[in-house]
């Protein structure tokens, strides 16, 4: 199954699960991709001792059936640049994500 997930938050214990999700999803077989849209980009900066999303995106990125995509006008708005595990995309890549999965999460 091909899993969609939608990001616009950055509560921790919310993300974390999110990725907790994410990994467990990935290690049933299916794929999944995860869009960060509006405070979803800033998601790195809610990570701490006790909701480790750094971890979680980590072990996430080590799939190759695993990718992160992220708004890039968000982005640009909080002056901040793609990196790898926040790559700058488009609202392109966010209608091929809907488009192309068989179930989309929304967070």
């Amino acid at each position: 199954m091909k899993i969609g997930i939608i990001i616009s938050q950055t509560n921790p214990e919310t993300v974390w699960n999110v990725f907790r999700l994410a990994n467990f999803s990935l290690k049933q077989g299916d794929e999944v991709k995860i869009f960060l849209i509006g405070e979803g980009v800033e998601y790195e900066k809610s990570s701490s001792e006790k909701f480790n999303i750094t971890e979680q995106a980590i072990e996430f990125l080590k799939s190759d059936k695993a990718r992160i995509l992220a708004c890039g006008t968000c982005l640009k708005s909080r002056d901040q640049e793609g990196t790898n595990t926040c790559p700058m995309s488009t609202m392109k890549d966010l209608y091929a994500l809907v488009q192309e999965c068989d179930k989309i999460l929304t967070f």
